[in-house]
């Protein structure tokens, strides 16, 4: 590829070190930023691989008019150093974070006399925060157990000493119906309420057991000292802490502060799950979607997502755990690439959260872009099929033509079971002379996706092909020609065989099943759409050449006609007053004389 001066002098000049680039357009906004083990090699490899690059990457290129970069000591730096300029610039090709909600955190005031709220606002206030939770339902759970298991001040008072010893307030409901122990008053003494603060930030953290013990000691401190209801009080306390603990799920006790992280890639988007463990016990679980906008590794990506998460939620773990080996980018951070025993088992619970979130993810896409969808169909159809996603937009393409002339194409478009008549599309052979079939279907299947990829418009889930094992392959040849991974198959005519691309021998699927009876209905619809077409296009034709030989109309009036009206029969049929405003009355009486010599006059 040509690329301006500047641009061959910067190339020219790269050094061969581990660093961080940019490319900038011509107004200097940041449209990317990558790493590199070597800037030289990495940053040339774009122009010298231009033509083999996919269509982002080359728009991409071509806007790029400034290189920038800088040096780091080694790779490790280079990722650290890239992952905060994404997520400070936010280029326009870079990979999107699909989890840009505000959660909500669990914040202990900086005050004197704290007190343990939800917020959504995480600022350096020199307040204590844990979270953030995914989970409103967890977070409510959570306070109610610290106000129950600690009785903590809920109101705004501006509690210090001073104003406490002043007596400047009394107490409230929630001290007479036992919610609170009234600081205010010094009910409780500042000692007693911040010991109580200590054990609820234990609690958050996960440590269970230390908070266990310290009631079990005051349990037992006061049923010796024949304290019975104080001792009742704390046995309370015990039952509430366990019937959390019981509905944490517990892997081994002997686990301890451990992130554990899973990724699949999916309809072009990589999947993350990310599950907290402490003490034994699963304390948070969080999902993120990475929609990469041009080629990335599937690693960076993922190291990427790590790093995210562990910022996002303050993660001071030192041991990661993860399914695939990774660079160890996180000083004094293990990495651990489990094959068996309770830290595997991690990984599986972890994997199953994100094959949950990625259907409940691709659901939600899925309706929001399509309405509700008719699952039980669909789901049959994928399943006997064999296909990777749901086929809720299905497109189907057909050949036609008649005694050798005359081929044309067609593509309908069925979303949700239903054709969706306004996607339609007819098609012109344009390259190829003769007729043949198969680069026929070659041709209009790639001229549909290439507009659709440059267009930025919805691909479809599921395409079907009218025709062989023949017509199927060169399909199958125009898509991968576009990079593009489609599930597709045939249904051959005469015996409604379906073929899927790699398979010699037909799917074998139940005559009298909803899935063939739709491929059969779509299939109809898209052969119905092309012989209208090619009777319309035959049709034209034919009007075309009638027009031709009438003395005095040249192509413009002609175009004007067939603009206007439908059939030939509408034009030899039309009056002065139809004819006169669509191509004015000198033509109009020349046309309409020309259909009616037996008629003298022009009326």
């Amino acid at each position: 590829m040509k690329h301006n001066i500047k641009i061959e002098a910067i190339l020219s000049n790269l050094p061969d070190k581990p660093g961080v680039y940019k490319f900038l357009d011509s107004n200097g906004t940041v449209l990317y930023v990558g790493k590199a083990k070597s800037l030289k090699k990495r940053v040339k490899s774009y122009w010298t691989h231009f033509d083999k690059s996919s269509g982002k990457v080359k728009v991409l290129i071509s806007k790029t008019q400034n290189i920038e970069y800088i040096v780091t000591r080694n790779e490790t730096d280079a990722f650290l150093l890239e992952n905060n300029l994404i997520k400070s610039l936010k280029p326009k090709y870079n990979v999107l974070l699909r989890d840009d909600k505000t959660y909500p955190w669990i914040k202990i005031t900086a005050d004197e006399y704290p007190r343990i709220i939800k917020t959504r606002q995480y600022t350096n206030d020199g307040s204590k925060y844990f979270g953030p939770y995914p989970s409103v339902n967890l977070l409510s759970t959570l306070l109610e157990l610290l106000h129950k298991l600690f009785h903590l001040r809920t109101c705004k008072l501006n509690l210090t000493s001073e104003t406490i010893q002043q007596k400047k307030f009394k107490v409230c409901l929630e001290f007479h119906i036992g919610n609170c122990n009234a600081p205010c008053t010094g009910f409780i003494s500042r000692n007693e309420y911040l010991n109580n603060i200590v054990l609820a930030e234990k609690v958050l953290k996960g440590d269970l057991k230390a908070v266990n013990n310290y009631l079990n000691e005051m349990m037992h401190k006061y049923a010796k000292n024949l304290e019975f209801e104080r001792a009742q009080e704390y046995k309370l306390k015990i039952d509430l802490l366990n019937q959390y603990q019981s509905r944490s799920v517990v892997v081994n006790p002997k686990l301890n502060d451990l992130d554990v992280f899973t990724a699949k890639e999916k309809n072009n988007k990589i999947f993350i799950n990310y599950i907290k463990i402490y003490q034994g016990s699963v304390v948070q679980s969080h999902n993120l979607v990475l929609e990469p906008q041009i080629d990335e590794a599937f690693e960076d990506l993922f190291i990427f997502g790590i790093l995210h998460i562990r910022e996002q939620f303050k993660s001071n773990s030192k041991e990661i755990v993860v399914p695939y080996e990774i660079h160890n980018l996180i000083k004094d951070v293990k990495v651990s690439v489990p094959k068996s025993g309770d830290k595997y088992k991690l990984l599986q619970l972890s994997f199953s959260n994100l094959d949950v979130f990625a259907h409940q993810y691709n659901m939600n896409k899925l309706k929001a872009n399509y309405g509700n969808v008719n699952i039980k169909l669909l789901e049959k159809v994928k399943s006997d099929l064999q296909l990777n996603e749901l086929p809720v937009r299905i497109e189907c393409f057909d050949i036609s033509h008649h005694q050798g002339h005359e081929t044309v194409g067609s593509c309908v478009v069925f979303i949700n079971g239903k054709p969706s008549k306004a996607d339609y599309r007819h098609f012109k052979i344009k390259t190829v002379e003769q007729i043949n079939d198969f680069s026929s279907m070659y041709e209009i299947v790639h001229r549909r996706y290439k507009r659709l990829l440059e267009e930025q418009k919805p691909l479809p889930h599921l395409i079907i092909i009218d025709g062989g094992k023949g017509q199927l392959s060169f399909a199958l040849k125009a898509l991968n020609e576009l990079n593009l991974n489609i599930d597709i198959i045939s249904i051959a005519k005469r015996l409604e065989e379906i073929f899927k691309p790699g398979d010699s021998l037909p799917l074998y699927i139940d005559k009298r099943s909803e899935t063939l009876k739709l491929i059969q209905r779509i299939r109809n619809e898209a052969h119905r759409f092309a012989i209208s077409f090619h009777r319309n296009k035959s049709l034209t034709n034919s009007l075309t050449s009638i027009l031709d030989t009438i003395p005095n109309i040249g192509k413009s009036t002609k175009d004007k006609l067939l603009e206007h009206f439908d059939s030939l029969d509408a034009i030899i049929n039309a009056n002065s007053s139809d004819l006169e405003p669509v191509i004015g009355k000198h033509k109009a009486t020349i046309i309409y004389q020309f259909f009616h010599p037996e008629k003298s006059d022009y009326s």
